[in-house]
């Protein structure tokens, strides 16, 4: 073949060649959790525009927080907004406490609601006083929540175990445990498989004023498990889609995946986990800083709808608390 030739197929070749897609990757939760859904409905979003998101499942907010500072290929995570205040304002942990301070807001999703599961004995908050709860896994968001629900109310269980999911489900229907919390979005895929109404367990009312002054109040409608038959009064977080303040290659990468999240919430609620339709990028926590390379993007021409700033009562709180 002449050289000629050769070099002309190859350049052809070359023009015809699809361009890698952009690696990214996303920490979330348990894979049966409100987080891991929302990621993986991201990732068919995104997928349309060429990046791969990695969805990863993890212990929970606290080790996000840690994951998108350390860990590599890993961009983005969702993190409850009262773990990051926590953090940001009352732990004593060294090393998180200057990554929480570089850790930034992509968006505010939606609110999270406080699951109460319980035996039939357990009417209201106040009926744990000396019982067995399951918390969650250290290092999850539940485990934060609840272990600060417990600080909150003065109320004072017999034991916390650490575990979550499935474990805690099938303790509680054993009888090994009095109650367990999961705090995620409705509805939980796994409270809707999970459970039946033979187990005869109930999710318990959250109303007590120490908590309902912290945290904004929220409702579980009747049947939005099968075994549910009422109106359920909790309280709620809010989940953040969070960056950590990487100049670069992150900047540009974060950005323009924002920019995409913003263009087609639409789809997303048409498409997505149901709480989706609950999200509005423009509704930001005005105590909490938004990352300046998804601003940079979203100026650049992204259709975002127009929000009210909202204090985050949880931040705020707490700032009050400690006198910042």
């Amino acid at each position: 073949m002449p050289r000629h030739l050769a070099v002309w197929l190859l350049g052809l070749l070359l023009l015809s060649t699809p361009a890698l897609a952009l690696e990214m990757g996303i920490v979330t939760g348990n894979p049966e959790g409100t987080y891991y859904q929302i990621g993986v409905d991201i990732r068919k979003l995104v997928s349309r525009y060429d990046i791969n998101l990695n969805v990863r499942p993890s212990a929970g907010s606290i080790a996000n927080v840690h994951s998108i500072y350390k860990e590599p290929g890993v961009q983005l995570g969702i993190v409850q907004s009262d773990v990051l205040a926590f953090i940001q304002q009352v732990s004593d942990n060294q090393e998180l406490k200057p990554i929480a301070q570089k850790t930034k807001m992509v968006f505010p999703l939606y609110n999270e609601e406080v699951h109460l599961l319980a035996l039939s004995d357990i009417k209201q908050f106040a009926d744990l006083e000396g019982k067995t709860v399951a918390v969650g896994p250290e290092n999850s968001g539940t485990y934060m929540t609840a272990s600060f629900l417990f600080h909150l109310s003065e109320i004072k269980p017999k034991q916390l175990r650490t575990i979550g999911g499935r474990e805690a489900i099938e303790a509680l229907k054993k009888g090994q445990i009095d109650a367990m919390f999961y705090v995620a979005g409705h509805p939980i895929a796994l409270l809707q498989q999970s459970v039946s109404t033979d187990d005869k367990l109930h999710l318990v009312p959250i109303t007590h004023k120490s908590l309902t002054e912290f945290y904004p109040t929220s409702q579980i409608p009747a049947g939005t498990y099968g075994w549910q038959a009422e109106d359920i009064e909790t309280i709620a977080v809010k989940a953040v889609l969070i960056s950590f303040d990487y100049k670069g290659e992150n900047c540009g990468n974060v950005g323009l995946l924002a920019k995409i999240l913003a263009e087609n919430l639409d789809w997303l609620q048409q498409n997505g986990h149901p709480k989706w339709k609950t999200v509005d990028f423009g509704n930001s926590l005005k105590k909490w800083e938004q990352y300046g390379c998804v601003r940079q993007a979203l100026a650049s021409g992204a259709r975002i709808s127009s929000g009210t700033k909202a204090d985050d009562p949880i931040l705020e709180a707490l700032r009050k608390q400690l006198g910042k």
